[in-house]
């Protein structure tokens, strides 16, 4: 499976790139936020990438971090997800944007994605609740645009075992580390999601020791 390609833009269209790679054209599909990150056609630029197999096509997605791709990945084992309500709900929200929404169990902010109706976007949050702080924790950095053309340019990594690593993510942040704090203090992931999307989101600036304080708090026993 194609994991990563890198190379020059030929044309941009609505919602896809068509990106040269050593002579050989790729389509990418991408979500509107990373079609509005990519560089002007005849730039370069790399992108983790995603293929749908299916008997009557194959398709190319395309994502800035590894953490939109693992977002998308997820969506789509959602029932009545395919890849194109799983690019609108990350347009609309961003890999960031979901992991909060679903943390705090706010599935009107999944339905505000185009396409995506209220019983979707409940079963979103309700069965990937769990399964988000695992995303959330990842802190993936950018797979980065080359401005002018490298050696290692020009090339398509197939995923697996044999295949080349991409950049080291960057550590991760302060919703993280405070995240991993309190699963390891014995609260449930989705819980303590919940509790520090909250915390950050009325401190957006606030380290990791204030996140996890506010955090707590939102967490004791009420009464």
């Amino acid at each position: 499976m194609i994991g990563r390609i890198a190379g020059r833009i030929d044309y941009r269209a609505a919602d896809h790139v068509l990106i040269d790679v050593q002579g050989v054209g790729y389509l990418v599909f991408c979500s509107d936020r990373t079609m509005q990150a990519l560089p002007r056609a005849g730039e370069h630029a790399a992108l983790y990438t995603d293929l749908l197999v299916r008997e009557d096509i194959l398709q190319l997605f395309g994502f800035t971090t590894l953490v939109e791709k693992e977002w998308h990945r997820l969506l789509m084992s959602v029932q009545g997800v395919g890849a194109k309500a799983s690019l609108a709900i990350l347009g609309t929200l961003g890999p960031d944007g979901v992991g909060r929404a679903i943390a705090l169990g706010d599935w009107n902010a999944v339905k505000a994605a185009k396409g995506i109706g209220p019983k979707t976007a409940q079963r979103v949050v309700n069965e990937l609740k769990d399964k988000a702080p695992e995303i959330m924790a990842m802190g993936a950095g950018p797979a980065t645009a080359a401005p002018q053309p490298q050696p290692q340019d020009g090339e398509v990594i197939e995923a697996g075992p044999q295949a080349p690593r991409p950049a080291a993510p960057a550590g991760p942040g302060p919703q993280a580390e405070a995240l991993s704090a309190l699963t390891n203090l014995g609260y449930a992931p989705g819980e303590a999601a919940g509790a520090v999307a909250q915390a950050a989101g009325e401190a957006p600036g606030a380290d990791v020791a204030a996140l996890i304080r506010a955090a707590l708090k939102l967490l004791a026993p009420k009464g």
